[in-house]
């Protein structure tokens, strides 16, 4: 079996089955690259019937990938539930299928797999977001641009969920903006065409932050080599950021291999925050209750001064509220989601 002249990887979130479903059913069995796709689902989720729910609406031959297969053409790979699905050159090409630490907070994610494909596959590579929230594949877009590879991006105006197409537009010189109908004919002219030769070196920070993920965790040392030290700390492991000096998206990362996006980064942020103002408010109650239960009893020296501890409390807890019912300052994105949209 011949190995895939192109890898396509499709990213997508809320709303991305209906899309997906449209798009495979343009493609056809003798397709001559290998399609890679990420969907944000709950880690419960049945995968193996979503690769059934593809299988129906397309030749292509439809799978759940194992860790090491090989890559084919006409065939589709879907990252199982809870698990990253990357792309490596070798001998043989293949996916690896891990449970690495999450970028953006996702597992699987679309980046992930983007970068995968672009450092094995570099100028034939064709990268694709559809529909979702958030910000997923924004940076994986701009990685396989680097290595001189395609962007597509569904056309945000027929996205069930445009935030994702439109993050990617915002940050990346996508090369084609297209609606779902015409998505197939673009692919099948672009991977019959002449067959890129690999001629775009691939950046030597894009292949360290591949081989990271491939190892699952990274190093003090590795990361350090890619960015500069910051003072944030990463909201899934509590360890220190490195900014990434590469690239026009602003990312982050851990040393344990957590990545973000700045706008991931800005939206978890904003999240811890209303989390400890709540926890504060709660905290401030429950001292009033406390100082008013004494004071009924008669158990302080000085009631005044009880008194004046519990309308100061009272005005405490008033601003807290009003500041958590007005959004915590503010939300950095109006399409807010949870990553398991």
């Amino acid at each position: 079996m011949p190995a895939p002249t192109h890898l396509i990887v499709v990213g997508t979130s809320a709303g991305g089955m209906p899309a997906l479903v449209q798009l495979v059913a343009q493609l056809p069995a003798t397709l001559p690259a290998a399609v890679l796709v990420v969907q944000h689902f709950a880690s419960d989720t049945d995968g193996q019937q979503l690769v059934s729910r593809l299988a129906r609406h397309t030749a292509l031959d439809c799978r759940l990938p194992v860790d090491g297969e090989p890559l084919r053409p006409g065939a589709l790979y879907l990252a199982p539930p809870d698990r990253h699905l990357l792309a490596k050159d070798g001998s043989v090409a293949h996916v690896l299928v891990t449970k690495g630490p999450r970028e953006n907070r996702y597992r699987p994610s679309a980046d992930a797999l983007f970068r995968s494909a672009a450092v094995a596959y570099g100028p034939r590579t064709v990268g694709i977001v559809l529909t979702g929230m958030l910000h997923d594949g924004t940076a994986g877009l701009e990685f396989i641009k680097r290595c001189g590879g395609v962007a597509i991006v569904q056309d945000p105006a027929e996205a069930e969920f445009p935030s994702m197409p439109e993050s990617a537009l915002r940050h990346v010189d996508v090369d084609y903006v297209v609606p779902l109908a015409l998505m197939g004919d673009l692919l099948d002219e672009i991977t019959r065409g002449v067959v890129p030769e690999r001629k775009v070196e691939v950046p030597a920070d894009l292949k360290q932050e591949a081989a990271i993920a491939e190892r699952v965790v990274g190093t003090v040392a590795a990361v350090a080599a890619l960015g500069h030290h910051v003072p944030l700390t990463c909201p899934d492991c509590g360890g220190t950021l490195w900014e990434m000096n590469q690239g026009k998206v602003l990312r982050y990362r851990c040393h344990t291999g957590h990545a973000f996006t700045a706008d991931a980064l800005l939206r978890k942020s904003q999240q811890s925050l209303e989390e400890s103002l709540w926890v504060a408010l709660r905290m401030m109650e429950e001292r009033k209750h406390l100082l008013s239960s004494m004071a009924l009893r008669g158990d302080v020296l000085h009631p005044g001064h009880q008194e004046e501890r519990i309308g100061e409390i009272k005005k405490h807890t008033e601003r807290l509220r009003e500041f958590l019912l007005n959004g915590a300052g503010g939300s950095p994105d109006s399409t807010a989601a949870t990553p398991a949209d």
